[in-house]
């Protein structure tokens, strides 16, 4: 008997404007000539197979050269030394990172200039926090509460947030900077993305209704993985997928309510696609809100 249960779709999900624009600009550089991403240029293997039906090569931000003319620096950012690098090598540079990701590297600019010894929140590794960091060899990087206890002690500090942070957690983490060293000023600007907050709260709504929570998004988004964490912390069952072949079915036993969002560098056509899987499998989708991203 095939299983029977609803399908409530977030109401925000998927691909911002940043991820969207970054990904027709590299689109339409590829139709003109030949180019070389630096990077990944989100952490989505559907976008990467995309690019590469298009021509796009891959190489890496930190290399010494690229196979084409062109290069592309992903949404994600690269410091102003990597960037600066590959143009003073004669290559062409097209940059598609995302405007608040840029902000967030103005923010901890203006917060060095202004005698701040630099603090990002954030995954240590992560390439935007690299980007973030690299043209401040002193910036600490912290994500936890023994990361904050080995910060030294600075008399300012100025903290900004890798944008794809929960702003629950990054609040958390400036308290507990704040608390480690009281005698410090802990100047923080918050930069943490509008979209993410918006998925990150429309998440916390679609758990008020659904027991089993579907995250559709790249193995290496940061996003996506944090969306399945925050379910997960509501109480809620959750897994994240990239293809409609990675449901699996035993997931939706006893499933009345599945809740579908899905990351900030996720395509609209995976969205649909997952659904369409899940209406194939006994899905109603329910009426409400679609296609609706920011």
């Amino acid at each position: 008997m095939k299983m029977q249960f609803q399908i409530l779709l977030a109401e925000h999900y998927g691909m911002c404007f940043g991820v969207r624009d970054a990904l027709s600009a590299a689109e339409s550089l590829a139709r003109q000539r030949p180019a070389t991403i630096l990077g990944e240029l989100v952490h989505n293997e559907v976008v990467r197979q995309r690019l590469a039906g298009v021509g796009v090569r891959e190489g890496e931000l930190g290399a010494e050269s690229a196979e084409t003319a062109d290069v592309i620096v992903t949404a994600h950012g690269a410091s102003d030394r990597d960037r600066n690098r590959w143009s003073e090598a004669g290559y062409r540079v097209t940059d598609t990172t995302c405007p608040l990701v840029r902000k967030a590297h103005t923010a901890l600019a203006q917060l060095v200039m202004e005698g701040c010894s630099p603090v990002v929140i954030g995954k240590k590794g992560h390439v935007e926090v690299r980007g973030l960091v690299g043209d401040f060899p002193g910036a600490q990087v912290v994500l936890s509460g023994e990361e904050v206890e080995a910060l030294p002690f600075a008399e300012r500090f100025g903290v900004v947030a890798q944008t794809t942070q929960p702003i629950e957690r990054v609040e958390a983490m400036v308290e507990k900077i704040r608390a480690r060293h009281p005698q410090a000023e802990v100047i923080f600007k918050d930069t943490v993305c509008h979209p993410t907050k918006a998925r990150q709260e429309a998440l916390d709504r679609l758990c008020d209704s659904a027991e089993f929570i579907l995250v559709i998004g790249g193995q290496n988004s940061n996003n996506s993985w944090q969306l399945v964490e925050k379910a997960r912390k509501r109480g809620c069952r959750a897994e994240r997928v990239t293809r409609a072949e990675e449901v699996r079915e035993h997931w939706l036993d006893g499933v009345k309510m599945v809740g579908v969002t899905a990351g900030t560098s996720t395509l609209e056509e995976s969205v649909e696609e997952v659904t369409l899987h899940l209406e194939g499998l006994g899905g109603k989708r329910m009426s409400g809100p679609w296609r609706k991203s920011a």
